[in-house]
């Protein structure tokens, strides 16, 4: 997608509608989140946790109302001013930078890259990298889970078009075409209303859970366990997944 940029496509616009349709499944990603955590620290402090593109908060401030210290990596300032206006937003730590690359300069127990931010990564090199960079956050025995679509749940045919909303003064379609040499998804979610155009385009590098796998072991990481979603329902390979990749001890 010609001028496209990954590092500025959610800007103020995209921040501060993003929340306004929320999935609904943001307490079950909390809840199964806090239950790969151990118990509070020595001294009481509780348990902790990072997010790679921490975003809005979406996940991490549940999961913070349940008592996890939640740290985050997040590129847009946008997402992160809008984090900050949501209750419990100013106190969670937050580091600015690409996720495949910042630090915190801390190890966690848990570290987690939700809602198929690992596609916004548009090449296997630096998807590889974010791998290693969550590994060098994990304390060893600790987890990085990671929630993606599986392709096919994105891809009917290689281009298409559909309605997403079919409102009575608005329609928005979904217009993607899918590049299978580079696996990029070139996507644009067009809203034509009676106040006018509105674009939201996105380029996402989809990758099968396999790939991801071996992504892992080249950061030093192994599949512990595989979910269909929060429920910790089964994996069929269709629609999402749940991946919970562990770092051996040392």
């Amino acid at each position: 997608m010609k001028d496209f940029d990954p590092a500025t496509s959610f800007g103020p616009d995209v921040a501060a509608r993003y929340d306004d349709e929320p999935r609904g499944d943001e307490d079950a990603a909390a809840g199964f989140l806090a239950g790969l955590l151990p118990g509070d620290a020595p001294d009481g402090s509780p348990a902790g946790a990072l997010e790679l593109a921490i975003g809005t908060g979406r996940v991490a401030l549940p999961l913070a109302a349940r008592g996890v210290r939640v740290d985050g990596i997040e590129l847009s300032p946008d997402m992160v001013d809008v984090l900050r206006s949501r209750d419990g937003g100013a106190d969670l730590r937050v580091v600015l930078g690409d996720m495949a690359r910042e630090t915190t300069g801390e190890t966690y127990p848990l570290v987690f890259l939700v809602y198929n931010t690992i596609f916004n990564l548009l090449g296997q090199d630096e998807q590889v990298r974010c791998f290693e960079n969550a590994a060098r956050h994990l304390r060893p025995g600790g987890r990085f889970v990671v929630e993606a679509a599986v392709p096919s749940a994105w891809l009917p045919t290689d281009s298409y078009a559909r309605p997403e909303q079919v409102e009575t003064d608005a329609v928005t379609l979904d217009v993607c075409r899918y590049d299978p040499v580079t696996q990029h998804l070139v996507e644009n979610h067009v809203r034509i209303a009676a106040d006018g155009v509105r674009f939201a385009p996105i380029v996402c590098r989809l990758a099968w859970p396999s790939e991801l796998d071996l992504m892992a072991r080249l950061a030093g990481l192994r599949l512990e366990a595989r979910y269909g979603g929060w429920h910790r329902q089964p994996y069929t390979g269709r629609d999402q997944h749940v991946s919970v990749y562990v770092r051996g001890r040392s």
